[in-house]
């Protein structure tokens, strides 16, 4: 039982830089991962939040006065 034990470490001493390597590398993908995400997750947030407050506002009313072309067209029709 102690030998395997001693035959594991030596393995395990082995493969250390490269298992480092891959945890290292599993941990920059999900710090990626989340970073993404909540930037995603503040970009909808930020854009809900202005699009709400656009459609709040009063809407400013125009009024066009079509008389002048009225006069016109009946102008041309005699």
């Amino acid at each position: 039982m102690s030998q395997e034990k001693v035959e594991r470490y030596k393995q395990e001493k082995a493969n250390r830089r490269k298992t480092m390597r891959k945890e290292r590398l599993m941990s920059m993908t999900r710090k990626l991962v989340l970073s993404l995400a909540g930037l995603a997750l503040v970009g909808w947030i930020g854009y809900s939040a202005i699009d709400s407050w656009i459609d709040s506002r009063p809407r400013q009313m125009v009024e066009i006065n079509y008389e002048a072309i009225d006069n016109y067209l009946v102008e041309l029709s005699q």
